[in-house]
């Protein structure tokens, strides 16, 4: 119950930090004219203050660092479970987390061409192997299980890699990439509060807490009023590096349970709660590739403006995709718990999913024909 309770004061702390440092980094954007200007494939159609993830990394760090020595204080922290791992995997977190920092408050300001951020986030991504946190057992999924060393090591980098783009190419309109990390960290939060694991339940709430008054700005600000912000690419990498990381550290095998006999497959739990984004920058890349376009080049392709071109307005179609990935998502939770088949339960995913696209092309396309006859 203590643990708990030193939980809910590091959310509520964060959502205070957040609601005071946002309104003072929006006055800061609009005196420096740090905007990110509307184009042809941006949804906004004014200039806007981008640097609301400027604030993410600061709250998390401080917010988590003094409420784990707050635990450490009280003795209600095991010492040496966290020094048997915990601390290493927050060092190189933290580590990961400021060269993600430093590279996207310099794309927000001047840009930064792709191939720096990548190897940049190579780089972060690398440390999660360092601090011993690999993909080391797919839990039956495709029937594999245990997952050598030398394979686990490179998908491990590549899935962090793929989890931090797929947050930040998402974040295309008002609320989505934000909406849709704060779910996901919650469940995780959730997660490790079952597993007893305190300290990344905490992390994950803290998160949780500084996502909700930028949420609020970002969605429900006025911007004629100077009252709406963007994250920018500092926000969503922090924001899906920190993911990669849980999903990581969740899938991970410790051998504590035979993975033969664990109900929940820890790798469909988390593709459940990131379904919408990583389905949806696979679906793009592949797009790219066959129409043998760059696959780094931003475009008006992903599935926020599929809703947009059906003629949504951006805030219903941030609740129309909001909605999708919760239904996919507690299906693929339900059916899980109920003993089906991983792969199974994957392959329904991903064609529901495709089945989802073309009908959403399709209405897309009388659409435009309607416009033309009339």
């Amino acid at each position: 119950m203590q643990n708990m309770c030193i939980i809910f004061a590091a959310f509520v702390t964060a959502i205070i930090l957040g609601s005071i440092i946002i309104p003072n980094i929006l006055i800061i954007s609009l005196r420096k004219r740090l905007f990110d200007e509307p184009d042809a494939r941006k949804v906004h159609k004014r200039p806007i203050p981008r640097l609301g993830g400027v604030t993410f990394f600061p709250v998390i760090l401080c917010t988590s660092s003094f409420f784990i020595a707050v635990r450490f204080l009280i003795g209600n922290l095991d010492v040496t479970q966290l020094l048997n791992g915990g601390v290493t995997e927050l060092l190189f977190l933290i580590s990961g987390l400021t060269l993600l920092y430093v590279i996207g408050i310099a794309d927000d300001l001047i840009g930064v061409r792709y191939r720096k951020k990548f190897l940049v986030q190579i780089i972060s991504a690398s440390f999660f192997p360092l601090a011993g946190l690999t993909i080391n057992n797919f839990y039956g999924l495709f029937g594999i299980y245990e997952i050598p060393a030398c394979i686990g090591i490179p998908f491990t980098v590549l899935l962090a890699v793929f989890i931090t783009n797929a947050i930040n190419l998402i974040d295309g309109i008002d609320g989505l990439a934000s909406s849709l990390s704060m779910i996901a960290l919650a469940v995780l939060g959730i997660i490790f509060m079952i597993k007893e694991e305190w300290e990344y339940a905490l992390l994950a709430f803290v998160c949780v807490g500084i996502i909700i008054p930028f949420f609020t700005y970002n969605v429900f600000g006025n911007a004629d009023r100077g009252r709406k912000i963007f994250m920018g690419d500092t926000g969503s990498l922090t924001l899906g590096y920190i993911l990669s990381f849980f999903v990581i550290k969740y899938c991970m095998y410790t051998g504590s349970v035979p993975a033969e006999n664990l109900i929940d497959s820890p790798i469909l739990v988390c593709f459940s709660i990131l379904l919408v984004p990583s389905l949806d920058v696979v679906r793009v890349v592949l797009r790219r590739a066959r129409n043998g376009k760059s696959l780094f080049k931003p475009d008006k392709t992903h599935i926020h403006h599929k809703f947009l071109d059906m003629g949504f307005s951006p805030r219903k179609a941030l609740i129309s995709i909001q909605l999708m990935s919760a239904g996919l998502c507690l299906f693929t939770l339900i059916t899980v718990h109920q003993g089906w088949d991983d792969t199974l339960v994957f392959i329904i995913d991903v064609l529901v999913w495709s089945g989802l696209n073309l009908w959403f092309d399709k209405v897309i396309k009388m659409r435009r024909n309607n416009s033309v006859i009339k």
